[in-house]
């Protein structure tokens, strides 16, 4: 609850300064509301979903069942955008899956507890993902509906990220008894765990025990997380949802990587994954097969062409 704050906290200081230095425009701050609302909407669901079901699959199995962003990206977008993929391109897509499958299994020495874990929780990941690919949708259809209606111009990427991050924490907080129970906190001691983990954030008082690093390490991810966030949408903003989705695959391999590095605060480095490079070389791969662009006489795509 003290992240999505944060966020909300940050991202309208953000919105502030820009409307004042006449990058956000009073029209942009009129636009309608309600796709906004359904971004925070889809948000806080597929959130809350996501931690229900993380807390009972195992680390290595959710970069796997991820990979099912990707695949409702696509049908999202050619249901409620009319795109038509060319066949290299889902090509691509599905190499850049296979890649980062082979990535991150070749690394998990526990095997993957997909299997072990009921259906009901892998089901509610695979839903957590599709929430999370219907928000990049809409938030693309934002873009596009407002590119119209400011003539020409296109809504600033802190209107989206301001008013979809204060509908997500509103929303949020309506489902806190929901994730009281997730968390194995009773409702009624909310409260007060609420104010334990903002001690711990600011590392005051005596909760050390888990805290170490604190403020500096959940500031720096705070930073390079709305970093990473704000990137991902600019490019959203001038591509599409299925491009951002895309480059953020990258993620995973080179957090795979970086936990190989003596870094403070990680333990003991872990070895490099057996098949890394090879799940590099075909997320890579995958990315140059839906970049490439075949003559225009041998073009084929997933539907046929009208006549």
């Amino acid at each position: 609850m003290n992240q999505p704050t944060i966020y909300v906290v940050v991202y309208f200081s953000i919105l502030y300064f820009r409307y004042h230095a006449g990058i956000v425009t009073d029209e942009m701050l009129s636009l309608p509301k309600a796709p906004f609302i359904a971004v925070g909407l889809l948000e806080a669901l597929g959130a809350a979903s996501g931690m229900a079901a993380g807390a009972i699959l195992s680390g290595a199995s959710i970069p796997i069942l991820s990979q099912t962003f990707l695949v409702w990206q696509l049908l999202l977008s050619a249901i409620f955008l009319g795109r038509r993929y060319r066949f290299n391109q889902v090509v691509g897509c599905l190499l850049v899956a296979v890649g980062v499958i082979i990535t991150v299994a070749s690394g998990s020495n526990n095997g993957l507890s997909i299997k072990e874990a009921s259906v009901f929780w892998t089901l509610l990941m695979v839903t957590s993902f599709f929430l999370q690919a219907a928000d990049t949708v809409l938030k693309e259809i934002i873009f596009l509906d407002t590119a119209q209606r400011l003539k020409g111009g296109c809504v600033d990427l802190f209107v989206v990220n301001s008013y979809g991050s204060a509908f997500q924490a509103f929303f949020i907080c309506l489902l806190l008894p929901l994730l009281s129970k997730l968390w194995g906190v009773p409702f009624g001691q909310l409260p007060s765990y609420l104010k334990d983990g903002a001690v711990c954030f600011l590392n005051i008082g005596s909760l050390s025990n888990g805290c170490q690093g604190a403020p500096l390490l959940p500031l720096l991810f705070i930073i390079v997380n709305m970093a990473f966030n704000v990137s991902l949408l600019h490019l959203l903003k001038i591509s599409s949802a299925v491009v951002s989705c895309l480059a953020s695959t990258f993620s995973v391999p080179l957090s795979v990587y970086a936990f190989t590095l003596p870094l403070p605060y990680i333990g003991v480095a872990s070895s490099l994954p057996a098949g890394f490079v090879s799940g590099v070389i075909v997320l890579v791969a995958g990315l140059l097969v839906y970049a490439w662009t075949p003559s225009a006489n041998s073009t084929t795509t997933l539907d046929p062409q009208p006549t």
